[in-house]
């Protein structure tokens, strides 16, 4: 008897006593001269068992009772083959037949996996972990993340791109199939990546700004120049060199050489007390940004600014528009040349003086800090926002794998580069930190910043005192670019795919899709290309995906955990990777339906517990304002719900009561699962009955 078996694995064909096999390749379709055969060893076994085979569709059951008498121990294993009723042609499908063609697939698995690790890997990672870390116990703060990667961030990860892979599509139409009632689901995740999108290029236009300035034989933030420069401006540099000649005096940006001893004592005790700026921090909010009073005098835009956000939006079309496939070549250079810069950076670190210190102000454990719960919070909230599930991101790249990629490996190798990053990344930049507290003469938390303050202050500060500093001005700049292009990549194709899935005639037309996405982001971008726009982007960060992101991870995890059912998704993961043992599934249903949603929920009400209005440098914004960022928070939580109420009173069953009504619509349609049919399957049960 020859095998001739078209499941998926034919592992799953070897069944003991009471088994399961996924066979078959339609939805309802039971295939024929099916048949249990003897073990070639089992002769002397003469007492000939009953079964009775029951098989599980998607969409019910049905029975089938057969007495077989086989001449087989029920403890020894019986082969279950099943004829392959299909033509031979008919397997060779053409092109155009295929479900995924139009939509595309990765060009390999590791494109898939270097850009979910760009997409993971971003500007957080560089400029937000080590500034946390420090505030919250330096090296011991790696514990309280290694637990929150374990309790929120891997199980979170893998649900979703399982999740996305098993049905091939993006979050606008995958849970409309999955769970009707909660569609609108896949619209608010949508909806906050298009948000993020629209500041996140701004921030990449300053990068280019940036790297078009440091073409240049001196950097123009090394001095305080007078066309940008505030009386509080200090140059270091400067004042050295001041400091050679006799009696002299920096102040206010310049030398100065009083007459008399009693106005040099003067001078000098006012330059000692006189707040200091460093040129970096003047020319970044003065000359790049003409940074406004607030947010109520945006002002006009700056033209430099603008043509720089063109760049940004010329640059994601020009990578996004001929779908994945262009996209996942590009994720290599994206993905891995931070790296490279990163190294570079470390050995030129470690040879500064004070970068020893810097490198252990930044290691050197705090435990009395683990006992706070603001550490533990900030530490799920970085592997939250830097994991990015619920944004709709993971499952729409998850959504062009291959149907047996070996997800759960991919995002253990993706979680872990995440967080080796992270750490690395803090010891390069404390190596860059301690040598500027070196050099000023002052405590390196004196100097450390976070965010914008570290990429466009601290560091340009830094790299005016090191041998030929334009070259490494250009390193660290074009390393931001690449990390931020490698996560906004990723962001845009979550909104394109989502866009392309509501409408699947315009995939043949993606280039236009795409086009139309980079000039509304143009668009919508503008404002914050003015004097103010800094005011609007931080107002946009704060509240655009803040707390709406964990109601939508926790009502994920609860929908897949509790309404779907845990072992239900289980048994889908399986048909894509392969069996996996009763630990393996008992560990993942334990996360899912309890540990991760309850520490998503406890992480929800500590920042609300912790809300304070928004303020930028110690300004408070307008209530206005305030309230501004609060209804772009809650338009993705309206959207859903909206979306939900539309669902139950559209839905006309003669007979359903309300209650009815939200139980059907909580089980899938009839046509979930795998978007290609030969992943399909009936589930067959062998029961045996003494």
């Amino acid at each position: 008897m020859g095998d001739r078996i078209p499941a998926q694995d034919s592992s799953a064909n070897l069944l003991r006593n009471t088994s399961r096999v996924e066979i078959g390749e339609y939805q309802d379709e039971v295939p024929d001269g099916m048949w249990l055969d003897k073990s070639p060893d089992s002769s002397k076994n003469t007492s000939p068992p009953g079964y009775q085979i029951v098989v599980e569709t998607p969409t019910g059951n049905a029975e089938y009772e057969d007495d077989i008498n086989v001449l087989a121990s029920s403890t020894q294993p019986l082969r279950m083959d099943f004829e392959d009723t299909k033509d031979d042609d008919e397997d060779e499908e053409k092109d155009d037949e295929d479900p995924h063609k139009p939509r595309g697939n990765w060009g390999g698995r590791f494109d898939f996996l270097v850009s979910l690790l760009g997409y993971s890997v971003g500007l957080g990672n560089v400029w937000r972990f080590p500034y946390l870390a420090y505030q919250n116990g330096g090296g011991a703060f790696v514990i309280p993340f290694i637990i929150m990667l374990i309790l929120v961030g891997i199980p979170l990860m893998f649900m979703e791109m399982a999740f996305g892979q098993y049905a091939s599509l993006g979050p606008t139409a995958i849970f409309g199939k999955f769970c009707p009632l909660f569609h609108g689901l896949g619209f608010g995740m949508v909806i906050i990546s298009g948000v993020v999108s629209l500041y996140y290029n701004v921030i990449l236009a300053w990068t280019i700004f940036y790297i078009a300035a440091t073409f240049t034989s001196v950097l123009p933030w090394e001095h305080c120049d007078p066309q940008w420069a505030t009386h509080e401006c200090y140059s270091y540099a400067d004042a050295d060199n001041c400091a050679t000649f006799n009696g002299s005096v920096y102040l206010n940006a310049t030398c100065m050489f009083p007459n008399t001893t009693e106005e040099f004592s003067y001078l000098k005790e006012l330059a000692h007390n006189a707040t200091k700026k460093t040129p970096a921090e003047d020319y970044f909010e003065n000359y790049v940004l003409e940074l406004s009073d607030g947010i109520d005098n945006v002002g006009p835009v700056k033209w430099q600014l603008l043509l720089c956000l063109l760049l940004a939006w010329l640059i994601v079309f020009a990578c996004l528009s001929r779908g994945v496939q262009s996209f996942g070549k590009v994720a290599y250079f994206t993905a891995l040349f931070p790296y490279v810069v990163l190294f570079i950076l470390l050995i030129r670190g470690v040879t500064l003086p004070g970068s020893v210190d810097g490198i252990k102000f930044y290691l050197t454990p705090e435990w009395h800090r683990l006992g706070k719960a603001k550490v533990w919070v900030e530490a799920a909230v970085q592997i939250f926002f830097s994991l990015s599930p619920a944004w709709g991101g993971l499952i729409a790249l998850a959504s062009y794998n291959k149907f047996n990629n070996n997800c759960f490996k991919d995002a253990l190798i993706v979680s872990i580069g995440n967080i080796s990053t992270s750490i690395f990344a803090g010891i390069v930049i404390f190596a860059i930190v301690g040598y500027l507290a070196h050099e000023l003469d002052q405590g390196v938390g004196d100097v450390v910043a976070q965010g914008a303050g570290l990429a466009f202050m601290v560091y340009p500060e830094v790299v005016t005192r090191l041998p030929i500093s334009p070259l490494w001005s250009f390193l660290f700049f074009f390393m931001l670019l690449t990390l931020g292009l490698g996560s906004m990549f990723a962001i845009s194709e979550t909104c394109i795919t989502g866009i392309t899935d509501l409408f699947p005639q315009w995939r043949r037309r993606k280039w236009a899709v795409v086009l139309g996405f980079a000039i509304f982001g143009t668009i919508v971008g503008l404002p914050m290309t003015t004097k103010g726009g800094m005011y609007i982007l931080q107002l946009m960060d704060t509240y655009a995906a803040s707390w709406s992101v964990f109601i939508f991870a926790s009502l994920e995890s609860l929908l897949i955990g509790w309404v779907y059912g845990a072992d239900r998704f289980c048994k889908d993961i399986e048909q894509m990777i392969g069996p996996r043992s009763r630990l393996f599934k008992l560990i993942f249903k334990i996360f899912w339906c309890f540990l991760s949603p309850a520490t998503l929920m406890f992480l929800l009400f500590f920042n609300w517990i912790q809300y304070k209005p928004i303020e930028y440098a110690g300004e408070p914004y307008p209530m206005w304002a305030d309230a501004l960022g609060w209804m772009l928070s809650l338009t993705p939580v309206i959207v859903v719900v909206g979306m939900s109420v539309y669902k139950i009173f559209t839905t006309h069953d003669e007979g359903k009561t309300f209650w009815q009504k939200i139980k059907f619509l909580s089980q899938p349609h009839a046509s979930w699962g795998p978007a290609n049919t030969k992943n399909r399957y009936d589930s067959v049960t062998v029961q045996y009955t003494p």
